[in-house]
C-alpha cells in the first residue's frame, strides 16, 4: 500500500527574476509556472506552494472527515472544505502561522454535536494535519447543513 507521491520542479533564473514548473506524476500540474509575482504579489497566471498546501491539506482533511463519517454511520452527502495558508515575515524570512480550514457539509441523520466531533477527529487525524503540526495555529469552522 505505502507509494511514493510525486511532484518535480523546474526551476530557472535568479530569486524574484526566476521562474519555476510545477509537475506532478499524475498530470495534475505539468509544467505549471510559479514566480516571485505569484507567491508574494497578485499575479494570477501562476501558483504557489501556500496554495498547493492549501489545497492538499483541504483534500486531505475532507476525505478524512468523510471516512470519519462512515466509520461512525453516516453517508456524507456532499463536504466542501476551503483551506487558506497564511505566509508572513518572521524573524528575517518567512514562515506559515496559520492555516484556517473551513468545512461545509450536509450528513443526513447526524446532529450537531457528532458532526462537530467528527470535523474535529478528522483535523487531527489527517495525514496532512499531522505533517503540518509545526504550524502554530491550524483552525477549523465546521457547519452542518440540511442535505
Amino acid at each position: 500500500m505505502p507509494a511514493d507521491k510525486i511532484a518535480t520542479v523546474h526551476w530557472e533564473g535568479r530569486g524574484k527574476a526566476g521562474v519555476g514548473r510545477i509537475s506532478t506524476d499524475t498530470g495534475a500540474l505539468k509544467d505549471y509556472p510559479y514566480g516571485f509575482a505569484s507567491r508574494f504579489e497578485d499575479d494570477r497566471r501562476g501558483t504557489n506552494p501556500e496554495e498547493i498546501l492549501a489545497a492538499a491539506h483541504a483534500a486531505c482533511f475532507t476525505m478524512a472527515f468523510s471516512f470519519a463519517c462512515d466509520r461512525a454511520g453516516f453517508a456524507t452527502a456532499r463536504a466542501d472544505t476551503k483551506a487558506a495558508v497564511r505566509l508572513v515575515m518572521k524573524d528575517g524570512g518567512f514562515a506559515i502561522d496559520r492555516i484556517q480550514l473551513t468545512l461545509t457539509a450536509a450528513v443526513p441523520g447526524i446532529d450537531e454535536a457528532k458532526f462537530q466531533e467528527l470535523a474535529a477527529a478528522a483535523k487531527k487525524d489527517c495525514p496532512l494535519s499531522k505533517a503540518l503540526a509545526s504550524v502554530p495555529e491550524i483552525t477549523l469552522t465546521a457547519t452542518l447543513v440540511a442535505a
